[in-house]
């Protein structure tokens, strides 16, 4: 008969106590490197993050306030009324637009969707940082195009990048962190050259910024490849960061299943409050001001960049990049020092948002430094 254990005796050799493993590709996946957020107090601004510098318009915060009042009720599981706002402001059916915790929960979606694990999703590098988090958690394999020295995405490499094992391609238009944007003859050839069974994803987070008049109009574009999905946010124009909106705008099959996946309740009341109010005519006309002022700003932080004699790619976004390589880090950690929280990316180069008019001439002043 075996005596049972002391329960206090402790082992010579204590054996480790097993541990739940994580999945290969989550126990793997990068960190997503926030924007740098100024100390409580500290006097910095922030110019990390590609928000809007504007706070929420009177109609938005009264409908916010308002929507604050019912957070003891769930919220309309499929954002109903939301979803019936944004495609007549997109010009499509409603079964065609699907909401969620903003574009990159979209994201997620659209790739649980379609993706099968070990499919390649290909992508363009550097581009927008949550790419390769998203397709590893989808279970896919990350296939990276360089994007050219001007940081235009290079479509004929990412068409050839294309394998039987491809089941996504994702196209960043601007392109987030180096701002140029992809015109139409170009996506149209690229879609040409993309077997029509693969999912061809245009995220356009930075769409209203675009003042480009060779952009194609996305919603023609899927209307007429019915393997484009369009994503979209209302965080950046919209100026929802902190609610987090974001949509997808796809043929009626595919938004069917990107339903499905979707998370429940994706979308919180104020969030869904707050949007239907962004979308009313009178606030369009304000937001649009509010964008025209901001592509404004750009333009002059753009032209007195160029007076001091940087060469960088051509922006239509809410940002501009700086090709920095190796004095990246440095540089960001200059600019900190200066009173500008900047957002470097590590080896390749620094992001800096378009903000108020004393946080960009504090940023000019930073970069007049920078130069021989």
């Amino acid at each position: 008969m075996t005596t049972p254990a002391d329960p206090t005796t402790v082992p010579d050799a204590a054996v480790p106590d097993p541990v739940v493993p994580l999945r290969a590709a989550v126990a793997a996946l990068p960190a997503y490197v926030p924007g740098a957020r100024p100390a409580e107090g500290a006097k910095l601004w922030k110019l990390s993050s590609n928000e809007n510098p504007y706070p929420p318009l009177p109609s938005v915060l009264e409908a916010i306030t308002r929507a604050a009042e019912e957070t003891n009720r769930y919220p309309d599981m499929y954002a109903t009324e939301l979803v019936e706002a944004l495609a007549a402001h997109v010009g499509v059916p409603a079964e065609q637009v699907v909401v969620g915790n903003g574009s990159v929960a979209v994201l997620g979606h659209v790739l649980q969707a379609v993706v099968e694990h070990g499919d390649e999703v290909v992508f363009p590098w550097r581009s927008f940082e949550a790419y390769p988090i998203v397709v590893a958690v989808a279970g896919g394999a990350a296939v990276t195009v360089p994007v050219r020295a001007d940081g235009r995405l290079d479509l004929p490499a990412m068409a050839a990048a294309v394998t039987p094992r491809t089941r996504v391609v994702m196209v960043c238009t601007p392109n987030n962190p180096t701002g140029p944007v992809v015109h139409a003859d170009e996506l149209e050839t690229f879609l040409a050259a993309v077997p029509s069974d693969v999912l061809v994803i245009v995220d356009e987070a930075y769409l209203e910024f675009v003042r480009d008049p060779q952009v194609p109009d996305g919603v023609d574009l899927l209307l007429r490849h019915p393997n484009v999905v369009l994503l979209r946010t209302l965080s950046k124009a919209y100026g929802l960061a902190g609610l987090r909106v974001g949509y997808a705008v796809a043929e009626p099959r595919l938004a069917a299943g990107i339903r499905a996946v979707s998370t429940p309740f994706g979308v919180n009341h104020v969030a869904q409050r707050a949007a239907l109010a962004s979308l009313e005519p009178a606030a369009q006309d304000e937001l649009r001001e509010r964008v025209d002022a901001l592509v404004a700003e750009r333009e002059r932080v753009t032209a007195a960049l160029r007076e001091q004699g940087w060469e960088l790619p051509e922006t239509h976004a809410n940002f501009v990049w700086f090709p920095l390589g190796e004095d990246t880090v440095a540089r960001a950690a200059e600019a900190t020092a200066a009173g500008v929280l900047v957002r470097p990316f590590a080896g390749d180069g620094l992001r800096v948002s378009i903000g108020e008019v004393e946080a960009n001439d504090a940023f000019l002043a930073v970069a007049a430094t920078w130069r021989p």
